[in-house]
């Protein structure tokens, strides 16, 4: 039985978006009320009082990631709480108070979710209790947040009183949605345009290496992600004050073994009626590469090719389970069944996460990184995960390196 594009769309568009976005969607648990929320520029603080502290006295702001909506900063509890490790149970138990920092649009300009960042940094120092100095940082894209808010304030002639600036899987250098991906998201927008809406939204384009406004485009750096990486160095890139560290952990190992994910193998292969034909495709390296044949609902079927990209899915780094997203989500909609051999893909390379290189070649991305790029590197400290592993995934081998680095 065939579907029409109508009957596509409204299926589509009944069910909940695909969002490509590291971290729990849903959860049934409950965080604890939070001892204090705090109404920012563009976002919200919960803040939760260390063990013994009756007042802010020792902050620890983490500010939230990437994704499509307002932050649930319930998720962002569940993240940091229930993995492999209760990170802010442990933050809490050292007499640290957690701020966790959310905003009211999660794919918002990345300079204007540093608003909320830098009012929450005010908002602690003027709150706290004594004069212990701040933790900021953030996972993922937070961390870029972070980085921009204290640059910021710092030529804004403020003190932020920050000893600990902290990132962890955050895409200094760039991050990789696979062009598949990105071309199917715009090859659908008749039917359901909010999956070609995330791609293209303003903090996608700031965080992507490469990135492509419609299906038929060649991948290139977005004018967005030209723009902010301009605004940065226009605050002088990173925090410079004498009294601040900056460290930097990495979902993804130092040694250059990769995930294991191979060049040009099918990720996402149609086998419903409206989908049939329809294969998206590991990045290979090299020119001339097909990445994707596509074909929804209608009866031509178009290739998408790349030249002179790296075969980064399978790069060392902190995944995302891209593939698996989008798969599970057609797998709902009836007549756009698809196999899914493979689920994840490099999201942030450990070259990005510290920044030592930009993730523009094969060597780029999968040369160990040596002890001399790490000194040469804006971080005065690193911890690498022991293999590739969920990008933001809170490990006890991370979180404990890291809990040893607060002040």
């Amino acid at each position: 039985m065939s579907i029409t594009e109508e009957q596509a769309a409204e299926a589509f568009q009944s069910g909940s978006p695909i969002i490509l976005a590291p971290g729990p969607q849903t959860t049934d648990r409950i965080p604890p009320p939070p001892d204090d929320v705090w109404e920012l520029p563009y976002g919200t603080a919960w803040v939760y009082y260390g063990e013994g502290n009756g007042r802010l006295t020792r902050p620890v702001l983490v500010a939230d990631g990437f994704s499509v909506g307002p932050t649930d900063l319930s998720l962002t509890w569940e993240l940091l709480e229930h993995g492999p490790y209760p990170l802010l149970s442990e933050i809490r138990r050292r007499g640290r108070d957690v701020v966790l920092v959310g905003y009211h649009e999660r794919s918002a300009s990345i300079l204007q979710n540093a608003d909320a960042v830098m009012a929450a940094v005010i908002e602690a120092i003027d709150r706290r209790e004594g004069d212990h100095p701040l933790t900021v940082g953030g996972f993922s894209m937070g961390g870029l947040v972070t980085r921009y808010a204290l640059a910021k304030l710092e030529t804004d002639g403020i003190e932020h009183q920050t000893q600990l600036y902290y990132s962890y899987d955050s895409p200094h250098t760039g991050a990789w949605i696979p062009i598949a991906l990105q071309a199917f998201a715009h090859y659908t927008k008749k039917l359901d345009r909010r999956f070609s809406d995330q791609i293209n939204s303003p903090a996608a384009q700031e965080l992507l290496w490469q990135h492509i406004a419609d299906w038929e485009d060649k991948p290139a750096t977005s004018d967005r992600r030209i723009a902010f990486l301009r605004a940065l160095e226009e605050v002088g890139n990173w925090p410079r004050a004498r009294e601040t560290r900056l460290i930097a952990l990495a979902n993804g190992p130092s040694n250059g073994e990769g995930n294991g994910v191979a060049p040009g193998a099918g990720a996402v292969i149609g086998r419903g009626l409206a989908v049939t034909g329809t294969e998206l495709r590991t990045q290979s390296e090299g020119d001339d590469q097909l990445v994707a044949k596509l074909r929804v609902v209608t009866i031509p079927t178009r290739e998408i090719r790349t030249n002179g990209l790296p075969d980064f899915d399978g790069a060392p780094g902190g995944t995302l389970p891209g593939f698996g997203i989008l798969a599970d989500a057609l797998n709902k909609v009836p007549g756009f069944g698809v196999d899914n051999p493979i689920r994840e893909h490099c999201f942030v390379p450990a070259v990005s996460a510290v920044s030592v290189r930009e993730p523009a070649t094969h060597d780029d991305l999968y040369t160990p990184i040596s002890d001399e790029e790490l000194e040469e590197s804006p971080f005065h400290d690193v911890k690498f995960a022991s293999q590739s592993e969920t990008h933001t995934l809170v490990t006890e081998e991370l979180s404990t390196w890291f809990l040893d680095q607060l002040p």
